[in-house]
């Protein structure tokens, strides 16, 4: 348990500015996955959410999966996945992965908000 807990703090630094210069989040969350040879499954706006604005996902196979959020306020924080959200995980990552035609049409709001709650319940990203 404590290898996850140092792992996923270099994983949040690998996330920070570099020289002071405040890259765009996809940006962050891409270079991120690049370096740790994971794949990015999903990078959403978070609409209605008083603290957080945006929100991504990283899987390593399996390995594992990190969610990555960034408040209103651009603070980054990230954390593992439990069962409990994988499929939630699963589903933004099939609207992610699916024709832009088709992302038009279906809605991601209520899955992303669903995930972010559970989260919060489970210790993860309490109000930012």
């Amino acid at each position: 348990m404590v290898a996850e807990h140092v792992e996923l703090a270099l994983f949040e630094q690998s996330l920070g500015n570099i020289e002071g210069l405040n890259r765009p989040f996809c940006d962050r969350v891409a270079d991120a996955a690049e370096k740790t040879a994971g794949s990015l499954l999903f990078d959403v706006r978070v609409d209605g959410d008083a603290g957080v604005q945006r929100m991504a996902a990283i899987g390593w196979g399996a390995t594992g999966t990190a969610i990555i959020v960034m408040g209103k306020n651009g603070q980054l924080r990230c954390a593992s996945i439990n069962g409990d959200t994988a499929p939630l995980v699963a589903e933004l990552a099939a609207w992610n992965a699916s024709p832009l035609s088709e992302q038009a049409r279906v809605d991601y709001c209520g899955t992303a908000s669903i995930l972010l709650e559970r989260l919060r319940r489970s210790g993860h990203f309490g109000r930012l």
